[in-house]
């Protein structure tokens, strides 16, 4: 066992695997460096918000799922402003006729990462990578050994699998609203969510 593997054992020693990725992707994204200073949770916005308030009080976190889906901050930020962008474009500033704002934005980013992902296989099959891409020097200073070992972990995922457990782990959505978000049925949240966890746990040499 991984010097990494065996830290994550001695410190998630009794959850299951379910609550031990929980704790270490909230964690991670947590401790991931910003353009801001992170800030605690602010209160949840009225229940008819401007897209205004919406923006306010949900930004930093849609910025920190899309980073976990695109493993680039300056991407992530675009991502979430193309999504409050097209929320305006379609709703206007108070969002007339949309029933769940979070529900719908939260949409758009997770739409947004995946034509981000498209766009890089696109690009890589027809021109040759000629740097390889290096991590913020940042990274080995904010995060933590195994929170590095995770973001690896799970970059080597499918999108779907990643998708499943930043949502369910991070944003803390349940199997309904996931596969509401995803388009995809319970039973595929749920069997795509066991997948990925015993991936993830083979590739950081963890044993449930």
């Amino acid at each position: 066992m991984s010097t990494a593997a065996a830290t994550v054992a001695a410190t998630y020693p009794a959850p299951a695997p379910a609550a031990r990725w929980r704790l270490l992707l909230r964690s991670l994204s947590q401790r991931h460096t910003l353009t801001r200073k992170p800030t605690p949770p602010p209160p949840p916005p009225p229940t008819t918000p401007a897209i205004d308030d919406l923006y306010h009080h949900r930004r930093l976190h849609l910025v920190r799922l899309a980073l976990l889906l695109v493993d680039d901050l300056p991407t992530a930020e675009d991502v979430v402003q193309d999504a409050f962008a097209a929320l305006f474009r379609r709703y206007g500033e108070n969002m007339k006729g949309l029933e769940e704002p979070e529900a719908y934005i939260r949409t758009c980013v997770i739409n947004g990462a995946r034509s981000v992902l498209r766009r890089r296989r696109t690009v890589r099959a027809h021109v040759p990578e000629r740097e390889t891409h290096v991590p913020p020097a940042e990274d080995s200073v904010v995060l933590r050994e195994e929170h590095r070992e995770v973001l690896a972990a799970l970059r080597r995922l499918t999108r779907r699998q990643r998708e499943v457990l930043v949502l369910r782990y991070w944003s803390n959505l349940t199997e309904a609203q996931i596969a509401h978000t995803l388009g995809v049925s319970n039973g595929t949240v749920k069997s795509t969510a066991s997948r990925a966890l015993d991936t993830m746990a083979r590739h950081l040499e963890v044993r449930p």
